[in-house]
């Protein structure tokens, strides 16, 4: 790996997520369709550093991490979503994969597929299953053999590192692997007909049959899960949210600009209200990001935060759907129109899992915990966590 120059891993992360930004907001439009997958815009994300951007640095990447630097993360994510949600989802799973590799994977295992980043491999982080057809690995001459299969997995047939969850038996803590994959197979996507994110080639994936080194396991059982790194990973694809609703902010703002409507009062208003939302999200986000980062607070506690950040913009998500969709009214449900099309993708995509659990663990954390509100989310010896 050392022999490696990557191109433009030194560039500047933020200018290389604008430029992806841009190209894929162009083709968008021409990827939203059932088949469709943002293939350029995955070979811009390798051109221009940022696969290999969440490599550690001393390890050949930039150290583009929730760690290292998690305000450079978020914005980055921020960008990709804000031209493609499709795209964000997709590199979103590919910096969570490059995360848990750095955290759990032994020092053979992370030359190996850190050294895959660099090549160029699209990773992906799949762990959703039927509960009657769940991954197993078990022993077999020449390293582990899996059967089963994931759901909802985004990139299917198109992630060629693909970290999943499997258990040796059904009563087993999940362990991690990560599994080499070819272009094109295993991959079934006849059953995503969803109304949004059309193009992030999200299907089932069968891998039974597969057999992968013993080495392919990542840590130990249920390291998976293990909090607060587990939940408290939301913040990033909340990032991605933030990129989206920003986008579709700026088609209304577009619209109501190039219609000549600016001049009607209610028309400000709800724009004024839809500028609250986003920057209320990005305040989130940004010191979700920061206290994941930092560490510094009970991992219960940060889990808390960050299950608040996520719940914080979907509502910010699903008002400013509302006040644009009003505010441009009809011509905004018509095909051909931007505001249309990410309209579809962001509604679709801030549906994550268990938001009133979420919700709920977050209000008995706060419930048990002493001091003021004001000190809630504080590491006394410290003064306030940075943002």
């Amino acid at each position: 790996m050392d022999q490696r120059t990557p191109p433009t891993l030194a560039c500047d992360a933020l200018a290389s997520a604008r430029a992806v930004a841009a190209s894929a907001e162009a083709r968008a439009g021409a990827e939203d369709r059932d088949d469709g997958f943002p293939a350029e815009d995955v070979a811009d994300l390798a051109r221009l550093g940022l696969l290999a951007a969440p490599v550690p640095s001393a390890e050949g990447g930039a150290g583009l991490g929730e760690e290292a630097d998690a305000g450079a993360l978020a914005e980055v994510l921020r960008l990709v979503g804000s031209g493609s949600l499709a795209l964000g989802r997709l590199y979103e799973g590919h910096v969570n994969a490059l995360d848990l590799i750095a955290r759990y994977g032994d020092a053979r295992q992370r030359e190996r597929l850190f050294g895959d980043a660099l090549d160029g491999h699209l990773f992906g982080v799949w762990n959703t299953e039927p509960p009657a057809a769940g991954l197993t690995l078990a022993e077999c001459p020449g390293g582990v053999a899996l059967a089963g299969v994931k759901t909802f997995a985004s990139g299917a047939g198109r992630v060629t590192r693909a970290l999943v969850t499997a258990r040796r038996a059904p009563a087993d803590a999940p362990l991690m692997l990560v599994v080499p994959l070819a272009p094109g197979t295993r991959a079934d996507l006849s059953a995503w007909q969803a109304q949004g994110m059309r193009a992030s080639a999200t299907g089932t994936v069968d891998l039974t049959g597969l057999v992968v080194p013993r080495e392919a396991v990542l840590g130990g059982p249920d390291d998976y899960h293990r909090q607060p790194h587990f939940s408290g990973g939301a913040w990033r694809f909340a990032a991605v949210q933030l990129g989206g609703i920003e986008a579709v902010f700026d088609a209304w703002r577009g619209h109501l600009a190039a219609a000549g409507r600016g001049a009607d009062p209610h028309q400000l208003a709800r724009l004024g209200e839809g500028a609250i939302a986003v920057e209320g999200a990005r305040l989130w986000v940004r010191r979700a990001a920061g206290l994941v980062a930092a560490g510094t607070l009970p991992p219960e506690r940060i889990v808390a935060y960050v299950n608040l950040a996520r719940l914080a913009v979907e509502r910010a998500g699903l008002d400013v759907l509302q006040l644009a969709q009003r505010s441009v009214g009809l011509p905004g449900f018509l095909r051909g129109h931007r505001l249309e099309r990410l309209s579809r993708d962001l509604a679709t995509y801030l549906r994550q899992p268990a938001p009133d659990r979420a919700l709920t663990t977050a209000a008995a954390e706060i419930l048990g915990a002493g001091g003021s509100a004001g000190d809630l989310w504080s590491d006394e010896r410290c003064g306030p966590t940075p943002s």
